[in-house]
């Protein structure tokens, strides 16, 4: 390759957006264009509109290309066929994609670019969380899974953002010297510990971040509330993009549970209202269940890095991808996943031992910026492009 080499990342996904996905897209892309000169970042429009839009920014040129229709099949193929005709007028070196639904066309392209697969979460797995029926839907499982695998062989490399998807992939026929690993990432400027600590509040103030997935469990965290308030005055925020479908389960809950008043449900924030939030909490609630997107698949759950950036304690289902980012009794407080009790004993095990917390928060904080920040995640994607051939433009 010369040093004129283009590059493209590719996602069928919406940014910006108050999503983990949203804030790894952004950081990557940013990363790369920083190392390279210049990336092209396509994504899917959030607005229904027909019309490509593109913007400038930090050496991003981000394009937005259409994903509209009545269902998620209408709406992939609708970016299919617009990424179709974007590609078809566009050369690239190498281009990085995160699903099967922008990795088929470029399977397509003649020649082909070097392709990196950066696999977060696969359809075949994932689906079936968001929409119950397609787990019955055989002949849609059988085609997602030959897409899947059709990408992860045509593949040139795969990211991955946690040890356990790497195994899974590996398991699934995917040659293991491909595969690597780079972790999820905070930006530690933003995500930072209070300049002193909390002064001590009347009443606990929980936070729970992120999307209302099946996955996330997030109705162990309202029933631990209802544990809780017995002994110590406790309120349990959550905050997150949601569907009325996934938030009337949960007000439900708390309601039927008699603590209505003290559970909040809110729409997303922007990053340093979270940030605010954050310091204003007394423990963050990352209560994973167990199920084969967190088992046996894989994540990298941000909530928790972005909670021990934050310097907050964080309570966490003790679950293979959790404990790759730290220790527990160090770093953060696990639980038995699905257990109600130990997520309640462990909020009021930090209720009657405040150093505890200030010593969690300090370690979490610590380890995240010694092991977890986007700038050492950027950097091992830009050294992943590098050995595809990419080159760094002269400073000449």
């Amino acid at each position: 390759m010369t040093a004129n080499t283009r590059l493209a990342y590719i996602s069928f996904d919406t940014v910006p957006a108050p999503k983990g996905a949203s804030t790894h897209i952004a950081a990557f892309a940013q990363a790369l264009a920083a190392r390279f000169g210049s990336v092209d970042l396509v994504t899917v429009s959030g607005a229904l509109t027909p019309q490509p839009r593109t913007e400038r920014w930090s050496g991003v040129f981000h394009t937005e290309l259409p994903g509209v229709g009545l269902s998620l099949i209408d709406r992939v193929l609708c970016f299919r066929a617009c990424l179709d005709r974007w590609l078809s007028v566009r050369d690239f070196d190498l281009v990085q994609f995160r699903s099967i639904f922008e990795g088929l066309p470029l399977l397509r392209l003649r020649p082909r670019p070097r392709l990196i697969f950066e696999v977060n979460g696969l359809p075949s797995i994932e689906l079936k969380h968001r929409y119950p029926r397609v787990a019955d839907d055989r002949e849609l499982m059988r085609k997602l899974i030959a897409q899947e695998q059709a990408c992860l062989q045509a593949a040139d490399r795969i990211v991955t953002p946690s040890a356990v998807t790497q195994r899974y992939l590996a398991s699934r026929g995917a040659d293991a010297s491909k595969i690597r690993v780079i972790p999820n990432g905070v930006d530690t400027a933003l995500f930072h510990p209070r300049a002193t600590p909390p002064e001590p509040a009347a009443e606990m103030r929980l936070l729970y971040f992120g999307t209302l997935a099946s996955w996330q469990g997030v109705d162990l965290a309202v029933r631990a509330v209802a544990q809780i308030c017995v002994q110590a005055p406790v309120r349990l925020t959550i905050l997150g993009a949601a569907s009325p479908r996934q938030k009337e389960p949960i007000a439900a809950l708390a309601a039927k549970l008699g603590i209505a008043e003290r559970v909040q449900i809110s729409e997303p924030v922007t990053q340093p209202e979270l940030v605010e939030a954050l310091h204003q909490s007394f423990a963050v609630l990352a209560p994973l269940a167990v199920n084969d997107r967190n088992v046996k698949q894989g994540c990298c759950p941000l909530k928790i890095l972005e909670g021990m950036a934050a310097g907050v304690p964080v309570i966490a289902s003790d679950l293979p991808v959790v404990r790759e980012l730290g220790e527990h009794g160090r770093h953060f407080l696990l639980v038995k996943p699905g257990s109600v009790d130990q997520i309640a004993q462990a909020v009021l095990r930090l209720h009657a031992d405040p150093n505890l917390s200030l010593y969690l928060a300090a370690a979490a904080s610590a380890r995240v910026t010694s092991h977890y920040t986007w700038e050492r995640s950027g950097a091992t994607l830009a050294a992943v492009c590098e050995e595809l051939g990419m080159i760094r433009p002269s400073s000449d």
